[in-house]
């Protein structure tokens, strides 16, 4: 190619990039979430990726980060650039107005719902013909029975099996200190605390070890999906905690890269009534629509603000360094 021709050419290109939305590089967010939205993700995302592309006409792309919930709050709060942020409790989200001024204090205020869109309860998943019968939280800590529970430190699924079992006590009528007592025995039941639910799952599902996992409701529908129905039975205890699911903008890092107008659409979609059904298909339930009566089972659930005010409080008492936990584990 002739040099002045290729230099036209170059300027051509340049120009169609600057004046042409279109022509210009697709916009890309990242998702920061937990272990165990991983298929729900799957699904959403090309659901919203068509959606924009029809509303605007820019073909958007969308990464996705995935671990322990804690884990990945920290790792945002260290400088992993994430336009949204879609974690299973508040508490990890605060994390990045708190420690890093990356959002708003009153980042729950600014969608619907408090900006929780879906809710799972922790279910205890045990093998076929459920061998120990396990039916409700004092069954854990039974003789012989093994316990797998991701790590509380690290996970926000292990965090809320925790607060299930300590809950369990305090909503029968027992006192903090038979409720240390209980959950203290039951991790003498957990013989590894793998870092997220997905670690919790592989090793309970793939490594065959222990008698129960304890699992929000969504991840027991895709272990029953990938390892067979007749491999596991699901059992609902009597009274169990419900995990909320918050999201949000991450205002810093959507300002700088130019993205804020996407995320927020894309937050924005988790309330629609596509992405509310999309939520319910993969076993997690919706807060804005109602879900066909056959979908979910009925539950008797308590949050954590019912029962220990807040997660802030949770925190300082049960997770911070030689808090509650450390306490435990360490005898």
């Amino acid at each position: 190619m002739h040099p002045v021709f290729k230099h036209w050419l170059s300027v051509w290109l340049v120009s169609q990039a600057v004046f042409n939305p279109l022509a210009a590089q697709a916009a890309e967010l990242l998702n920061v979430s937990y272990d165990v939205t991983r298929e729900f993700y799957k699904e959403f995302n090309p659901s919203f990726i068509q959606y924009w592309k029809a509303q605007t006409g820019e073909t958007l792309t969308i990464n996705q980060s995935h671990g322990g919930s804690s884990k990945q709050a920290r790792a945002v709060v260290d400088g992993l650039e994430a336009d949204v942020i879609t974690m299973n409790r508040a508490a990890d989200i605060d994390m990045l107005a708190d420690k890093a001024k990356l959002i708003p204090a009153n980042w729950q205020s600014r969608l619907p719902n408090q900006s929780v869109y879906s809710a799972s309860p922790t279910v205890f998943l045990v093998r076929k013909g459920n061998p120990r019968n396990i039916n409700d939280w004092d069954d854990l800590i039974k003789p012989g029975v093994a316990v797998i529970i991701p790590n509380p430190k690290t996970s926000g699924n292990g965090k809320y099996s925790y607060l299930g079992a300590w809950g369990s006590v305090l909503q029968k009528g027992g006192d903090a200190a038979k409720a240390k007592q209980f959950v203290s025995e039951l991790f003498k039941h957990v013989p590894v605390l793998d870092a997220g639910g997905r670690g919790a799952t592989t090793t309970f599902a793939q490594r065959g070890l222990g008698d129960v996992l304890l699992t929000f409701e969504n991840e027991v529908a895709l272990i029953q999906q990938e390892f067979g129905a007749d491999q596991f039975e699901v059992v609902i205890p009597p009274l169990t905690i419900l995990a909320e699911n918050p999201i949000a903008l991450v205002d810093k890092v959507v300002d700088k890269k130019g993205t804020r107008k996407q995320a927020q659409a894309y937050l924005e979609f988790h309330f629609s009534p596509q992405g509310q059904a999309i939520a319910a298909k993969h076993a997690l339930r919706p807060q804005l629509i109602q879900a066909p009566p056959s979908a979910f089972k009925k539950i008797n659930a308590f949050t954590v603000k019912q029962v220990f005010g807040n997660w802030h409080e949770v925190e300082n008492v049960h997770f911070v360094e030689g808090g509650v936990f450390d306490q435990i584990i360490i005898k």
